[in-house]
């Protein structure tokens, strides 16, 4: 099998100096939202102060408005966040990446696709959500997360068939298709291994857009209910009390800002800077 040249440059301490800072962040904040449930100090249901309570002790960022400990209910809230988020990434990716490399294998394929993509492309988030929701009203979390696996599919298989295109007509994919490989072979065993920093990047991006999507789904209270210590669904719970205790709705929105920049950096600073650009180039 042949690999195209990426252009990369070899790896040096100093590339390597520079992209430890990047990274480390993410993996930290990561680490800490699944570790959290086990370093809260209160039960997630339990109240400890009086509603809407300022930071005090027991409660380092106060109550919320049931009297339940923030900072407890902030560590439980990450890990489902976090694993919805991964799950939605990883099969949009892996699908993305199939499927752009099929179509620009076959061209009659890859026009239906991009047809089809166009139109998923052109559905607010909110209402396809909203759409799916109420198709599955019992759905939950799940209802949530294939919204935003359907949601997501559409951009990224623009992006993996953008990257896909010029690499089809490269001599080692003539070659493969002359000597009677099939398809599946082609696409599987000839392009994508040339797409890594792509999809790498694509990953990254579509682990952000997919907390960004979840997050405003709890806000808007589809998926998980009360009692669910949801970040997005804190900061709804408490937003009437935000000049009582701020910490209640600021805490969870930082969370997400930083899980989601944190992340993205991490992924973008291991892509190629092709693959960047690639990735963020409507």
């Amino acid at each position: 099998m042949s690999v195209a040249t990426t252009g990369r440059r070899p790896a040096t301490a100093d590339g390597r100096g520079r992209l430890v800072p990047r990274v480390t962040p993410g993996i930290l904040l990561v680490l800490l939202a699944l570790s959290g449930p086990y370093l809260a100090a209160h039960p997630l249901d339990k109240p400890v102060t009086a509603p809407f309570a300022p930071p005090g002790d027991g409660a380092p960022l106060g109550g919320d408005q049931l009297g339940r400990d923030v900072l407890s209910r902030l560590l439980h809230g990450g890990a489902a966040l976090i694993g919805s988020a991964l799950l939605v990434a990883a099969v949009v990716t892996l699908l993305a990446a199939l499927i752009g490399c099929f179509a620009v294998l076959h061209p009659v394929v890859g026009r239906a696709v991009e047809r089809t993509a166009d139109v998923f492309i052109l559905l607010p988030p909110v209402l396809g959500i909203m759409l799916i929701a109420l198709a599955w009203p019992g759905g939950g979390r799940w209802a949530v997360i294939s919204a935003a696996t359907v949601l997501g599919i559409p951009y990224a298989v623009r992006v993996v068939a953008g990257a896909a295109a010029p690499l089809a007509t490269a001599g080692y994919v003539e070659a493969a298709l002359a000597r009677g490989e099939s398809v599946t072979y082609t696409a599987t065993r000839e392009l994508l291994p040339n797409l890594r920093g792509t999809v790498l990047a694509l990953f990254g991006l579509r682990f952000v857009e997919a907390v960004y999507v979840i997050s405003m789904a709890g806000f808007l209270q589809i998926g998980p209910q009360p009692p669910a210590a949801d970040w997005a669904l804190m900061i709804r719970e408490n937003a009437p009390g935000i000049l009582l205790n701020p910490w209640a709705v600021v805490a969870p929105s930082l969370t997400i800002a930083l899980l989601a920049i944190s992340v993205n950096l991490a992924a973008t600073s291991l892509a190629p800077r092709s693959a960047r650009k690639a990735v963020t180039t409507p």
